[in-house]
C-alpha cells in the first residue's frame, strides 16, 4: 500500500520538525512548508493526500492559501492547525473548506486520530493521469514529449505551457475547466497578465487542432473552457 502523502504548512520550525517525525514514524510521506507562498508552490508541484494548514503564517494566511487551494482542488481534506480558538475563525474555516479544526496547543495522537478518520471517509481518487499515448480526434497526443501529431504525421512541438494546458483539457475532456482554478495550477496565480498569456496559449492549440472539425476548445463565458470531441 503507498503511503499517505501529507503536506504540512507551518512555520514553526519546532512544530513543524514534531509532526514531520512523528507522521514519518507513522508511515506518512510528509513535506514541509514554511509559509503560505511556499505552500502553494509544494501544492501545485505535486499531488497530495491530505493537508494540513497553520492560519497565522508571514506571505499568505492559511485561510488565504486555502481558499487558492480550492479554486484548483474542492475536494482534498484539509485540517487546520492555528492558536486562534475564536468561534468566528472556526466557522469561517469552514466555510473556506475546512474539513477539521486543531486549536494550538493540541495533542499530536488527536491530530493522527482525525487524520485517520478523514482519510476513511475519502474516497479513492479517480485517476486524471493520462496514458503516455493519448487520442485526441485525429490526433495523437504525446504528453510526457510535448508532442501532437495528426493524422498527416505533421508534429507539433509544444512549449511547457501549451503541454501543461492541453494535459489539463484531456484530463477532462467535453467537461468544464474553470479559467481560475486553471491560472493558479499553470502559473501559480490568476494575474491579468498571466490570464492574457493564457489566452495567447489556448489560441496557438485551437491552431493547432483546427484540422480536425470534432475537435474545439470552446470559451465557456464567466468560468472557463471545454474541449469537445464530438462523436
Amino acid at each position: 500500500m503507498n503511503k499517505l502523502k501529507i503536506l504540512v504548512v507551518e512555520d514553526d520550525p519546532n512544530l513543524g520538525k514534531i509532526l514531520l517525525e512523528y507522521l514519518e514514524a507513522k508511515n506518512f510521506e510528509i513535506t514541509l512548508a514554511i509559509d503560505g507562498e511556499d505552500g502553494l508552490e509544494k501544492f501545485l508541484n505535486n499531488t497530495w493526500d491530505i493537508l494540513l494548514l497553520d492560519v497565522m503564517m508571514p506571505k499568505k494566511d492559511g485561510f488565504s492559501l486555502a481558499k487558492d487551494i480550492r479554486k484548483v482542488d474542492k475536494t482534498i481534506p484539509i485540517i487546520f492547525l492555528t492558536a486562534k480558538s475564536q468561534k468566528d475563525n472556526i466557522i469561517k474555516a469552514f466555510k473556506i473548506g475546512a474539513d477539521d479544526y486543531l486549536t494550538k496547543p493540541f495533542s499530536i495522537e488527536e491530530l493522527l486520530a482525525r487524520i485517520e478518520a478523514i482519510m476513511k471517509r475519502v474516497p479513492e481518487k479517480d485517476s486524471q493521469e493520462l496514458s503516455d499515448e493519448f487520442r485526441l480526434g485525429s490526433y495523437k497526443y504525446l504528453h510526457n514529449q510535448n508532442l501532437l501529431v495528426d493524422k498527416d504525421k505533421n508534429k507539433y512541438s509544444l512549449t511547457t505551457k501549451e503541454n501543461e494546458l492541453l494535459k489539463l483539457f484531456c484530463a477532462n475532456v467535453n467537461d468544464k475547466v474553470d479559467r481560475n482554478a486553471a491560472l493558479i495550477k499553470i502559473w501559480g496565480d490568476d494575474s491579468y497578465y498571466n490570464a492574457r498569456s493564457m489566452d495567447v496559449y489556448i489560441a496557438k492549440l485551437r491552431k493547432y487542432l483546427k484540422s480536425d472539425p470534432k475537435i474545439e476548445i470552446k470559451t465557456i463565458h464567466g468560468y472557463g473552457f471545454k474541449l469537445l470531441i464530438l462523436d
